[in-house]
This record gives C-alpha cells, sequence and structure tokens, in this order.
C-alpha cells in the first residue's frame, strides 16, 4: 500500500516513514525539501497518485496566530482536493489533545480550524489527538522562562507522551479502516506539570504559578490532558530521558 506522510522529513514524519517500511508498505516522505508543498500545491498531485492513505504529520514554521492559522487552512485545503482528484481512501492527522478546551490559544483554534476542514472534506479520515511530546520539554520550558531563567508552570495535570508511541499509534491507525472521528493518546504517567517539568529540568529553578501560560494561554486543571477514552503509550519519562541523555 502506498502511504504519502506529509511532513515526513520531521520527528513523527521520518519515523512512521520507517515504520510503513519496516511493514512493507511503500512510504513516501513528503516536505517542502522533498519537493513536496502543502501551501502553494507544488508537487501534490505527482506525489499522491496512487496513494492509499496520506498521513499528515506537518507543522506551521510560525506559530503567531494569524500565519499559523493560514498555514493549517491553506495547507489542509490544498492537501484534501488533491487527495480527492487522487482517490484517496484515508486522511489521517495528528492534532493535540485538548484543542476545544483552550480557545484562547491560537494554535489550538488553528488546528481545530484543521480538523473542521478534515471533517467536512468527504475524504474517509481519523484524527489522532496526542499530549505534549516528551522531546519538546525543553521548548515548552523556554516558553515559559521568566527573565532571570527561573520556569515558570502551573499546577495542573500533565501527561507527556514519546514521540516513538505517537508514531506507533498513528502507524496503527493510518493502516486500519477510517475511524471518521478522533482517538486520543497519551503518555502511561499522569503528573502535575510543575512537577513534571521539576523532574525533566534538574538543573532549572521551576516555578509553581498558577497563572503560568502555555503559548500564552493560562491553564485549567484538564486543559492538556485526556478526559475520555485514552490509548496510553508504553514509554515513561525516566526511563527515556535516561535513554535519550
Amino acid at each position: 500500500m502506498k502511504i504519502v506522510v506529509i511532513g515526513g522529513t520531521g520527528l513523527i514524519g521520518s519515523k512512521l516513514v520507517r515504520r510503513f517500511e519496516a511493514d512493507g508498505h511503500e512510504a513516501i516522505a513528503a516536505s517542502p525539501n522533498t519537493g513536496v508543498n502543502t501551501l502553494t500545491g507544488e508537487g501534490l498531485a505527482e506525489v499522491l497518485a496512487g496513494a492509499a492513505v496520506v498521513v499528515d504529520v506537518s507543522n506551521s514554521p510560525s506559530f503567531e496566530d494569524t500565519a499559523v492559522m493560514k498555514f493549517f487552512e491553506t495547507s489542509t485545503t490544498n492537501l484534501l482536493e488533491a487527495e480527492a482528484a487522487a482517490g484517496v481512501g484515508h486522511h489521517v492527522a495528528v492534532s493535540i489533545v485538548g484543542t476545544e478546551r483552550l480557545p484562547t490559544n491560537g494554535y489550538f483554534r488553528a488546528k481545530i480550524a484543521q480538523e473542521q476542514l478534515i471533517e467536512k472534506g468527504g475524504i474517509p479520515f481519523s484524527l489522532v489527538h496526542a499530549t505534549q511530546f516528551f522531546e519538546f520539554t525543553n521548548a515548552i520550558a523556554g516558553t515559559a522562562t521568566d527573565e532571570a531563567g527561573k520556569v515558570h508552570m502551573a499546577p495542573v495535570s500533565y501527561q507527556p507522551i514519546a514521540g516513538d508511541d505517537v508514531a506507533d499509534q498513528v502507524a496503527r491507525t493510518a493502516v486500519g479502516e477510517p475511524l471518521n472521528g478522533r482517538r486520543d493518546i497519551a503518555g502511561p504517567d499522569r503528573y502535575r506539570m510543575d512537577e513534571f517539568f521539576r523532574m525533566a529540568l534538574p538543573d532549572r529553578e521551576v516555578v509553581t504559578d498558577d497563572h503560568a501560560t502555555y503559548f500564552g494561554s493560562e491553564l485549567l486543571e484538564d486543559s492538556l490532558v485526556p478526559i475520555d477514552d485514552v490509548t496510553l503509550g508504553q514509554f515513561h519519562y525516566p526511563e527515556w530521558a535516561e535513554a535519550h541523555r
């Protein structure tokens, strides 16, 4: 089966391509540096010819509110139109647990817009909502660091997941029947967000701050964690961190 991975040279995309190939599928990594640009439409018709499944794990180069909205709306519209023309039978997209619960966040609003386009696009689809990746721990901390170098984190629920677990679950979803809905995935352990970052960044001062923001938005207790059925990953953070030193 031919599977095209949009964003296939990135963190999750490259893992997906390796998994699909190991299972005997024809996996194509599609991204601007391989000649496929979902914003302009360049290379889409060619790469989607004969594809049964498209997995979209692409991301906006800018997280500024207007730019990220334009990226996901334009990219998803172009991709769905090209998929319809090519006869693609399953569109899979990765989104974020809690998108609908953090409407003040511009990135989350853009992901909601992407999901709505997919739901109305006429192509059988599956949405995989993941929690925050272990691999993004330092980047998340960087956005929450004050001028004195202190990391401000809210004492709310937090359940991050390893990129390998994300890739495993997305790959399984992609080769299955379309959900025409969504599934949530998360890491096996739930923490308080401030306590997790204190554990993950032992050389940094992590401040418990009820008003700390996550990419500009204050968090409620369950803003970033699954509240319904969820599939749990297998990798626990301490062991994962030790293996990735």
